[in-house]
């Protein structure tokens, strides 16, 4: 029985750091949204008792690949639990669409849907909020994926409390770039002092991103897609980058100005769900 499921795209639609942690890390304030496009993943369950990555990523082992720990997570805590057994095994094959250190989540969108997907295939029987304890093992990012609707995240984005905003069209564009998380969060340029504001609050004031300065002095190829980006609609960078994405009422709107778009922009039209794909295939079911 092979099935397919989706891993979607996520954008921060807002990010703010609003303190630095005695461990290193970063308090933050952000608000999370869905895409419908993204990854694809198929899975096959079998009782092999192995986890097998059909499509292993260059450079990047197994064992520290998200898919397979995440595969490898669920296992164990669901023969724990006393609902599965050493037998149950699965093959997997991820079909990469999103761009690797681009601010999209697709790793942790990876993940959340092996654990999700096996969690029904297998018939683990994990709660979601089990399945979210999980994902957070793996990445701060991961339980949003896990419970799939949109939210504002604080702490180390571990606090989610759903949110509903506008669900617009956005030009999602890639500089052609990769960041590494840690180098913004360790820039000495990095706002780390925004204050703590209501959700309600931070709805009512224009959209920011925290990270996007820090982004702009070290790749300049993210400051020329901004720059570009602007002259069109608002637009900002998602995560810590390297995408950005300008937003639009329309699908229509969007996809003109991709059409004006440079030959070095790679870019793709998506629409905004505050209910993921994934999600609503598993009501589905």
């Amino acid at each position: 029985m092979m099935t397919t499921w989706p891993a979607p795209a996520k954008l921060n639609l807002f990010l703010y750091i609003t303190g630095q942690r005695a461990d290193g890390y970063h308090n933050l304030q952000t608000l999370f949204q869905f895409l419908d496009a993204g990854d694809t993943l198929e899975m096959t369950p079998d009782r092999s008792g192995r986890i097998s990555l059909l499509t292993p990523l260059a450079g990047v082992a197994d064992a520290d690949n998200l898919i397979v720990r995440a595969a490898l997570a669920l296992k164990q805590a669901a023969v724990a639990k006393g609902t599965l057994d050493d037998r149950a095994g699965a093959q997997i094959a991820l079909e990469k669409k999103l761009p690797m250190g681009g601010g999209l989540g697709g790793g942790s969108s990876d993940a959340a849907t092996v654990l999700v997907a096996l969690n029904h295939l297998w018939q683990c029987r994990l709660s979601t909020d089990e399945l979210a304890a999980l994902g957070v093992t793996l990445g701060a990012d991961v339980p949003v994926f896990v419970r799939g609707h949109a939210a504002f995240a604080e702490g180390v984005g571990e606090l989610l409390q759903p949110a509903s905003p506008p669900e617009k069209w956005y030009l999602v564009a890639h500089p052609g770039v990769s960041i590494a998380t840690p180098d913004i969060f360790r820039d000495p340029d990095l706002t780390r002092n925004s204050p703590i504001r209501t959700l309600d609050e931070l709805l009512s004031l224009p959209f920011h991103n925290d990270c996007e300065a820090v982004a702009r002095k070290r790749f300049r190829e993210v400051d020329a897609l901004l720059s570009w980006l602007l002259e069109y609609a608002p637009s900002r960078l998602t995560g810590t980058g390297a995408c950005v994405f300008a937003e639009f009422d329309t699908e229509s709107d969007a996809r003109q100005v991709l059409e004006l778009a440079p030959k070095w922009i790679r870019g793709f039209v998506a629409r905004g769900l505050n209910l993921s794909p994934l999600q609503q295939i598993l009501s589905g079911l």
